[in-house]
Formats: C-alpha cells, structure tokens, sequence
C-alpha cells in the first residue's frame, strides 16, 4: 500500500517536468524582453537571453525538486552573492514577481499551483533586495 510520502510530488512534477519548466521559463524571459512594464529587470540582464533562460531553467529544476542541473553545472547557487552586483529594491523585486505570475498564467499552471509557488517566489525575491525602496 502507498504511504501518503510516496504520492507527494514535487513542485517540479506538478508543474509538468522539464518540457513545462523550460515553457514556463521561455515565456518569463519573452515577457521580460517584450513588455515595457519589466524594462528595470530587463535592464539587469545581457542582451542575448539565452544564459539567463538556461541559468533560471537549470536553478528552478533543482529549486523545484527535479534534477539539480544548476549545481551539476555551476556549484551553489549562492542567489543572493550572484545578486549583489545588482540594485535590487522593491521594484525590482516586485517587477520579477510579476512577470512570473504572468507567465505562469500564459502557460496554462492550474491557480492552486501559481499560489503556491508565488508564495515561494515571493520569500526568495524579497531576499534578494539590496537596495532601500
């Protein structure tokens, strides 16, 4: 008999595996780089996306309970150490915020889900802050 452990799934399976997280992370950096009202986060990135789309892709997959692509590649993700270099006040962080909420939207993630995981995001995001505002 299955135990209730067992039929837990993560986050990473919830969202739809890798096919759905990298969706999901396509359609956050096509947002970014195509609505004005994320112009300040966009600001923050290279002009070419992709290492940005990978690095996010490859971080969200272990954050979420998938394979830790990010670690295997890159070590510890030590977020807020790779954050410093960047002014990153409540704007910022509520640009992000946003731009994830619509992406999670434009991809189909059931509400429950897009909860969830917005309440994660949003502990992380603020914990990125380093800047008054």
């Amino acid at each position: 008999m299955a135990t209730e452990d067992s039929q837990q799934q993560s986050a990473f399976e919830l969202v739809g595996g890798s096919e759905k997280l990298r969706e999901l992370v396509d359609r956050f950096y096509d947002l970014m780089d195509l609505e004005a009202e994320f112009a300040g986060i966009r600001a923050m990135h290279p002009a070419n996306l992709d290492s940005s789309r990978d690095k996010l892709y490859w971080f969200l997959s272990g954050w979420m309970g998938g394979p830790d692509m990010y670690i295997e590649r890159l070590g510890h993700p030590r977020l807020r150490a790779r954050h410093l270099p960047y002014a990153i006040a409540s704007g910022e962080r509520d640009q992000w915020l946003r731009c994830m909420a619509l992406a999670m939207q434009d991809v189909g993630m059931p509400q429950q889900l897009q909860e969830r995981l917005m309440q994660s995001f949003y502990q992380t995001a603020d914990w990125m802050r380093n800047k008054a505002g």
